[in-house]
C-alpha cells in the first residue's frame, strides 16, 4: 500500500496550482495535479494578460496556462484531467489524506488546495457572448484596456466600490448600477465613490442586456426597476462586481473557512488548520485575486509542503 501513497497532490490548475506543481516537482515530491472541470481556471476566460511579469507583449490566458502546464510536466508532474469529488483529511501530523476522483481513491501525505474562486455573474446570455470583448469581473486585470473610455460597474458592495474607484483613474466616466436605493459597501468606500468626480451612481437600475458589434461591447441596456423605464448607455466596458464564490464546497466541514467560504491560512504561510494540507491562490485570497499573487502563494505552498515532509523524516 505504501507505494500508492503520493507525497503531494495538488487540486486545481490555475497559476497557483501549476506553480505549486513546478516547485513540488523540482523538490522531487513527484506531485499529481488534478485539473478539475476547468483546466487553467479563470484565466482561460481572459483574452489578454498584460500584467504578468515576463510577457512584454502580453499573452492570452489560455496560452499562459498551457505554458505553465508544460513547465510543470517538464519536471515530471503527473496531470490528471479529473475532478476531486470527495476529501477525507487526516487530523494527525504525518497522517494520510484521502481524496476521491469519482470512484478512484487517492492517498497523499500532503495536499495543496488551489481550486480558486468563481466570479459571480448576473446570468445574462449576453455576458457569455461579450466575455473577453468588454465584459469582465476584474478591474485590475482589464481596466487598462478602457483608458479614456466609458465603462459600467454593476454592484453595490465594497468590491463594486473598489472596482469603480480604480477604473475612475483610467476611464473617462464610470457609471455604477445599484439595484436598490443604497450601497451595501462600507462608509469609507461610499465616501470614496462620492468623492470621485467621474463616477455617476444610478440607483434602482439593473443591467438587462448588452449590445455590440463583432463581439465587442458598445451599449448597456438597463432598466429602472421602479419606473420600468428601459434605456441604453454607450459604453465600451461592463464590469460585473457582485462578488466571488470560493470553490470550497467539497472541503466544507473539515477545513477552517471564513464567513465567505474562503480557506483560512496561518498568516505568513499557506498552512491550514490541518497538518499537511495547504491552500494557495484565490481559494484563500479574497483581497488581491491576481495571477501573479496566486502564483506566489503556489510557490509558498510547495515549499511549505516540502518542509512539512522533511520535518516528518
Amino acid at each position: 500500500m505504501e507505494n500508492h501513497i503520493l507525497d503531494c497532490v495538488i487540486i486545481g490548475s490555475g497559476p497557483s496550482g501549476f506553480t505549486a506543481a513546478i516547485y513540488a516537482a523540482r523538490a522531487d515530491l513527484k506531485p499529481e495535479l488534478f485539473t478539475g472541470l476547468e483546466p487553467g481556471g479563470q484565466l482561460t476566460w481572459t483574452t489578454e494578460v498584460d500584467n504578468f511579469p515576463g510577457y512584454p507583449d502580453g499573452v492570452s490566458g489560455p496560452e499562459m496556462m498551457l505554458q505553465l502546464q508544460k513547465q510543470a510536466e517538464r519536471f515530471d508532474t503527473k496531470i490528471s484531467y479529473e475532478l476531486i469529488t470527495k476529501a477525507e483529511f487526516s487530523k494527525e501530523v504525518g497522517g494520510i489524506h484521502k481524496l476521491w476522483a469519482g470512484n478512484r481513491e487517492i492517498l497523499a501525505r500532503t495536499v495543496i488546495i488551489s481550486t480558486g474562486a468563481t466570479a459571480k455573474y448576473l446570468g445574462l446570455e449576453d455576458e457569455k457572448k461579450y466575455s473577453g470583448g468588454g465584459v469582465s469581473a476584474c478591474a485590475t486585470c482589464d481596466g487598462f484596456f478602457y483608458k479614456g473610455k466609458e465603462v459600467i460597474v454593476v454592484g453595490a458592495g465594497d468590491t463594486a466600490a473598489e472596482e469603480a474607484t480604480y477604473l475612475a483613474h483610467l476611464a473617462s466616466k464610470v457609471t455604477m448600477l445599484v439595484r436598490k436605493g443604497e450601497f451595501r459597501a462600507s462608509k469609507a468606500m461610499i465616501n470614496r465613490v462620492n468623492a470621485t468626480a467621474n463616477i455617476e451612481v444610478k440607483y434602482f437600475h439593473e443591467l438587462i442586456g448588452i449590445e455590440g458589434e463583432n463581439s465587442l461591447v458598445e451599449r448597456a441596456v438597463v432598466i429602472n426597476n421602479q419606473t420600468q423605464e428601459i434605456s441604453k448607455i454607450n459604453v465600451h466596458g461592463i464590469f460585473i462586481a457582485i462578488g466571488h464564490n470560493p470553490n470550497t464546497e467539497v472541503f466544507k466541514g473539515q477545513i477552517d473557512l471564513d464567513e465567505n467560504g474562503y480557506i483560512k491560512t496561518i498568516p505568513g504561510s499557506t498552512r491550514t488548520n490541518l497538518p499537511g494540507v495547504f491552500a494557495a491562490g484565490d481559494v484563500q485570497d479574497h483581497v488581491y485575486r491576481q495571477a501573479v499573487t496566486a502564483a506566489g502563494t503556489g510557490c509558498m505552498a510547495a515549499i511549505d509542503a516540502e518542509r512539512y515532509l522533511t520535518d516528518l523524516k
